[in-house]
């Protein structure tokens, strides 16, 4: 009884490292694994709303220092970049590591009505928020029918 107990942790452990190396050879996950789920190196989640004074980008990504994070605009294009450090014990089997650690950049292509000189972030409770506001000239106006 207790060898087919220990033969079934074979064959998992077996399983986990066929996983593995499936992941090195093909990339980490091609696929989303569930509906509700993103793909990996989606880090951090993003958010942006619109509204006709200014477009919102919020990202979720708590457990960083604000001062490691890039932001850039060009073209255009906005870009966050960082890194987020994760301590992982090494004696230990992690059968599921769904926490995101290393380097990372997002890219977001932002409206062209939109001023890069007038782009502000803050980071506040592991979010960070990039508010960039759209050219007075391209906001709506009323003209006077004389």
């Amino acid at each position: 009884m207790f060898d087919t107990l220990s033969s079934f942790d074979r064959l998992f452990e077996d399983f986990r490292r066929m996983e593995q190396q499936m992941d090195e050879l093909f990339g980490s996950g091609m696929m989303a694994p569930a509906i509700r789920s993103v793909g990996r190196n989606t880090y951090p989640p993003v958010n942006v709303g619109a509204s006709p004074e200014r477009v919102d980008v919020y990202l979720f990504a708590a457990g960083l220092d604000p001062k490691k994070i890039e932001v850039n605009v060009q073209q255009n294009l906005l870009t966050v970049s960082g890194e987020r450090a994760i301590t992982v014990n090494k004696d230990a089997t992690y059968y599921r590591q769904e926490r995101f650690g290393g380097q990372f950049q997002r890219v977001i292509a932002l409206p062209d009505d939109v001023d890069p000189n007038r782009i502000d972030a803050k980071y506040n409770d592991g979010v960070l928020q990039i508010t960039a506001h759209r050219r007075e000239s391209a906001k709506p106006r009323q003209i006077a029918v004389q």
